[in-house]
């Protein structure tokens, strides 16, 4: 069965990075560039588990994580959570709100491999 993400992300080569390596590992992967409707994209797409910067136009990560985890049908969508800020305090708030996983940019392709697989295991 093939496992879908989506990445919600606004810098473009990263989401083709990551769309690279996750397509030839068998993920469906799709894409979304702003937080202010994001919430709706994750509804429409329906993803197995949703890769999340922090910092996007519109909205930022956080709060699309606390509204993903107030909602019942979102509650346990596990969430691969990216920031360039790798600082303790939003890897913190980050955990107390939910997060499946937190990663700090730059990373390496095994990385967030490595980590969707371990939250989405075969």
């Amino acid at each position: 069965m093939t496992k879908s993400v989506l990445i919600i992300e606004d810098e473009p080569n990263i989401v083709e990075a990551i769309r690279f390596f996750l397509i030839r590992d068998g993920w469906q992967v799709a894409s979304h560039g702003t937080g202010d409707d994001a919430l709706e994209a994750i509804r429409a797409q329906a993803p197995d588990l949703v890769i999340l910067d922090v910092m996007l136009p519109g909205r930022s990560g956080m709060d699309i994580l606390a509204d993903l985890r107030a909602d019942p049908a979102t509650v346990a969508l596990p969430v691969l959570m990216l920031t360039a800020r790798g600082q303790a305090r939003d890897r913190d708030l980050a955990e107390r709100m939910g997060v499946s996983r937190f990663m700090t940019k730059p990373f390496s392709n095994a990385e967030v491999l490595d980590a969707l697989r371990q939250l989405m295991p075969d």
